[in-house]
């Protein structure tokens, strides 16, 4: 097993960064998740790791040793791609043991190897068939078990589930999932699936343009994001932004509603008293019942029942709340609504760098 080091990682193809001097450290065992959108440099990195893609600046570690220069079979890496990559013309065994009769493994070997491999994924019933023969989740867990069988130091997963439908991607996460359990090997796995980083991560790095946005544990991202961007891309739905201007510690919106902060709250933003700010709120963060001094007044536009809930959009002056209520809610479009919300978990930020302005993270600060 080994960790990982990234050291002021950069990648350029002329003047044009893709990834702008990361720093990362991971390790032994860890399961990180690179998350972000579309071109903000999570692949790449991924493909500098392995050795697929050369490196601009930096250096990368894998374990002690500097491997900037070393070729992708020399990194003990195993990798997972987002289109399966199996020979049509083998079958399921012939492909997992492909890679081990290249490394000149021993015959003996390389059957015990495959049968634990195919057991542990629940695949061993298919050996003898092709990936023709294979639904997209079989072939997947193909995927998974021909890099498995290497017993490497590192696993490497690129968007490994995009191609499967929504209910197959649940079913493969849990397996990956459980294979982190069972084998305990450090993986780095890339996504733009917000929920499969939540679920599957000790920690989630979210990349944006290039740069680290934020790193931390699923909890520490969600519940203390540092930024718009970070509170935006993490959760579904994603956290509502509206704008306020703060006098002393109330924050008054343009509605006329006005939220009184707590008191360590308002100590953090006490520069800002007559400035206005972006107020950051959870759909779960809000509560429907009796109106109250704290609560914020809307229209409704759409209900959206979901089986486990119901999700509510409010008009609120210029902009649009999208608030989570229970599975049994059916207001009527166009009903006037008065909606509590919970004053330690309204996240405020400063509107020109668009960066949280909590000096106590939440979990501190509702344990204080």
């Amino acid at each position: 097993m080994a960790s990982v080091s990234f050291r002021n990682l950069e990648k350029a193809y002329g003047a044009l960064r893709i990834v702008k001097s990361i720093n990362l450290e991971i390790a032994d065992r860890e399961f990180v998740v690179l998350v972000g959108p579309s071109g903000c440099g999570k692949s790449t990195t991924l493909r500098m790791l392995a050795g697929l893609e050369s490196i601009s600046g930096g250096d990368v570690y894998i374990g002690d040793k500097l491997v900037n220069h070393l070729p992708p079979r020399e990194r003990d890496i195993a990798m997972v791609f987002q289109d399966y990559a199996l020979y049509p013309h083998k079958t399921v065994f012939e492909n997992m043991a492909f890679s081990l009769k290249v490394r000149g493994i021993p015959t003996a070997e390389i059957g015990p190897r495959v049968q634990d491999a195919a057991e542990m994924l629940g695949i061993a019933h298919l050996l003898d068939r092709k990936p023709g023969q294979l639904s997209g989740g079989q072939r997947q867990r193909v995927a998974m078990g021909r890099a498995i069988v290497r017993r490497p130091q590192i696993f490497l997963f690129d968007e490994p589930l995009s191609n499967l439908d929504a209910k197959l991607r649940g079913q493969v996460r849990a397996e990956i999932k459980k294979l982190h359990q069972a084998i305990g090997t450090t993986i780095l796995y890339v996504t733009h699936d917000q929920v499969e980083a939540m679920t599957l991560a000790d920690r989630i790095v979210i990349l944006r343009s290039g740069d680290i946005e934020q790193v931390g544990t699923p909890d520490e991202v969600y519940n203390n994001p540092n930024s718009v961007f970070v509170g935006g891309f993490v959760g579904a739905p994603a956290m509502n932004f509206i704008k306020a201007k703060l006098e002393r510690d109330t924050l008054h919106f343009e509605t006329g509603d006005h939220l009184i902060l707590p008191s360590a709250q308002a100590q953090d933003v006490e520069s800002y008293h007559g400035r206005e700010m972006i107020v950051g709120i959870r759909p779960e963060h809000f509560s429907v019942g009796p109106a109250a001094a704290d609560a914020l007044n809307g229209r409704v536009q759409v209900v959206e029942p979901l089986g486990s809930d119901t999700l509510v959009h409010l008009s609120f002056g210029s902009s649009v709340l999208v608030v989570r209520m229970a599975p049994d809610a059916h207001p009527a479009v166009g009903e006037t609504l008065s909606i509590g919300v919970q004053p330690c978990r309204v996240h405020l930020f400063d509107p020109t760098t668009e960066r949280s302005l909590r000096r106590t993270p939440l979990s501190a600060a509702k344990a204080a």
